[in-house]
């Protein structure tokens, strides 16, 4: 009696898990908690035709992401591109679980959503004592270098939009609000996750930016509406004595794939550095495929080096043959990218 009554405990559990939740369709307002910083961002999520979609919104951009499933009262939100998950159990209106990248499965961030919100950190308002809009001439300094920025926001009320731009890229679609004479930005992509607090200390601007659930560094600066960056043709150069690129790797199926091959011969090669973890690089990729297909019979071939997350062939070659990640006909390769 005492098994029977165990199976039948057992039975009515198992049911009971695996009962279908409704999940509410609409805005949702996601937070992800990291380093002791909140990072809100706005989630929407839709179901058309039985099939179930959702988008991160960050400012102007919105990322839409088609890979959604639904088990019982748990979601699994594939975030686009960057073998990273969003995992949560759904509760009424509201989200719980967490954020995780699945080639580093120690890392974990909490993550909540509530249907309906769309503020950032607070609510739209007119109110505010401290104006941020403008460029800013500032430098970062990490646990390893000091580097130059240059900050550029807009805000209209306590509600602010913007970007830190530096010589390797830009830190991608920012959104906040003024608080109590601080501002506060964030951005979410589905594989990176920034925080920025700053403050006015008399005419310089000073703040904290956090990435993720470790990294850390400190900025400060001026307003400077003539800012800018060092010449970007001064970043990438051949060193003296070398005249050409001269490289060999293997590509996708292990072929070894050399500048000097006959395919490109007389012909302009454009290097392309990239990794399926990289946001910027998806909208160069996008950019140098339109590109490719208008002028490929011009003398022009693109070729690729992909440095990806993980020291593992099969793994690397594997997020860039997928078809989800790089929608382009260009030709790639791979190297190692340790990091």
């Amino acid at each position: 009696m005492r098994l029977l009554a165990f199976s039948l405990l057992l039975t009515i559990i198992t049911a009971c898990s695996s009962k279908r939740v409704e999940l509410k369709q609409g805005v949702w307002r996601g937070v992800l908690e990291l380093q002791g910083q909140q990072l809100p961002f706005g989630l929407e999520i839709q179901q058309t035709n039985n099939q179930w979609q959702a988008a991160v919104v960050n400012a102007g951009e919105k990322i839409t992401l088609d890979e959604v499933y639904m088990e019982g009262d748990s979601i699994r939100i594939v975030m686009h591109i960057f073998d990273s998950e969003l995992h949560a159990k759904i509760s009424a209106e509201k989200l719980t679980g967490y954020f995780i990248k699945n080639f580093d499965r120690s890392y974990r961030l909490p993550f909540t959503a509530t249907a309906g919100d769309t503020h950032r950190y607070v609510e739209p308002s007119a109110q505010t004592s401290q104006n941020f809009s403008g460029t800013y001439a500032l430098e970062f300094q990490s646990p390893i270098e000091l580097y130059p920025s240059v900050g550029i926001f807009n805000q209209e009320g306590n509600h602010v939009t913007g970007t830190f731009l530096t010589p390797t890229g830009d830190y991608r679609y920012l959104q906040g609000n003024i608080i109590d004479n601080e501002i506060l930005l964030s951005t979410f992509d589905g594989n990176h996750a920034f925080v920025f607090r700053a403050h006015m200390e008399g005419d310089s601007l000073k703040g904290n930016f956090y990435s993720g659930n470790a990294s850390l560094e400190s900025f400060k600066g001026i307003k400077n509406e003539n800012a800018k960056l060092p010449d970007a043709e001064s970043l990438t150069y051949l060193k003296p004595g070398y005249e050409t690129l001269d490289f060999s790797f293997p590509d996708l199926n292990k072929n070894l794939i050399s500048t000097k091959d006959e395919r490109f011969k007389n012909k302009v090669l454009i290097l392309q550095i990239f990794g399926t973890w990289c946001p910027n690089c998806m909208d160069e990729t996008k950019f140098l495929k339109d590109w490719y297909d208008q002028n490929k019979d011009r003398g022009v071939e693109i070729l690729g080096l992909a440095y990806e997350r993980k020291d593992d062939f099969e793994y690397a070659s594997g997020r860039v043959k997928n078809e989800r990640q790089i929608k382009s006909e260009l030709r790639f390769c791979y190297r190692r990218y340790l990091r």
